[in-house]
């Protein structure tokens, strides 16, 4: 598998050649216009609902979305920001996320209308588990706690704190949260606070920690990448899409 990993890997971090067959798609959510992405690998296929980081939408979750339509996975990377919101600048990064950070039932509404999106694209959204990138991540979990009926979240170098007057008595699915032990921003106080509220609430997980991994080790090209931790989260993640979806 490793191989096969590096090779794809290669194609992405030199962006010689497309290789995927998806296609960017408008979509609506509340009257508001928004543009995915989608990796069809057909109608039986289980799927990912794939959340980008705090840049929005990029060729970074089109990579991913790639990677996994390549094992068979059928893959919506969604849009929480809106049809050519793509921030460049840390400032406008900044507050295109904490908009929905400070809005909660908001992003929890364009998630869920996401998802129904796709289902009526006639993907599987029943067979589906939600993932996300950093701030993706934390989308993630927050759809989670609103009781988000899909199979399963995952979570790569994603926010880990449970906000005030939240909890996971309602999350349905089962869980991988995969941290980097080294991030200076997520600390491991975070990492084992979810881990027993997870157990607390009863939900199947895994809680992986990869020695030397800052924040956004899974980033190609990023000062934070780390190839070897990429390698083993990404392989964590495929055997979890394996055992929880059909």
């Amino acid at each position: 598998m490793k191989e096969r990993f590096l090779a794809v890997l290669g194609l992405v971090v030199l962006s010689v050649v497309r290789v995927f067959a998806g296609a960017a798609v408008d979509y609506e959510v509340a009257g508001i216009s928004f543009q995915g992405y989608i990796e069809n690998a057909g109608a039986h296929a289980p799927m990912v609902l794939l959340i980008h980081d705090w840049d929005g939408l990029t060729d970074y979750e089109v990579k991913r979305a790639g990677m996994l339509r390549e094992l068979g996975y059928s893959v919506f990377a969604i849009d929480l920001y809106g049809k050519g919101v793509r921030p460049t600048e840390i400032a406008d990064r900044k507050k295109c996320m904490l908009m929905l950070m400070d809005d909660r039932p908001k992003m929890r509404a364009f998630i869920k209308g996401a998802l129904e999106f796709v289902e009526s694209q006639g993907l599987s959204a029943d067979n589906c588990v939600v993932m996300g990138y950093c701030f993706g991540g934390t989308a993630a979990l927050e759809f989670a706690r609103a009781g988000g009926a899909v199979k399963g979240f995952a979570t790569f170098h994603g926010g880990l704190a449970c906000p005030d007057g939240q909890d996971y008595s309602e999350a349905k699915g089962e869980y991988i949260i995969m941290h980097g032990t080294a991030d200076a921003g997520i600390g491991m106080d975070q990492f084992a606070a979810l881990a027993i509220d997870l157990e607390s609430a009863g939900r199947p997980h895994r809680m992986i920690t990869y020695g030397g991994a800052p924040h956004a080790w899974t980033v190609f090209g990023g000062t934070g990448y780390r190839e070897k931790q990429d390698y083993e989260s990404w392989s964590h993640f495929i055997q979890f899409l394996e055992d929880v979806l059909k």
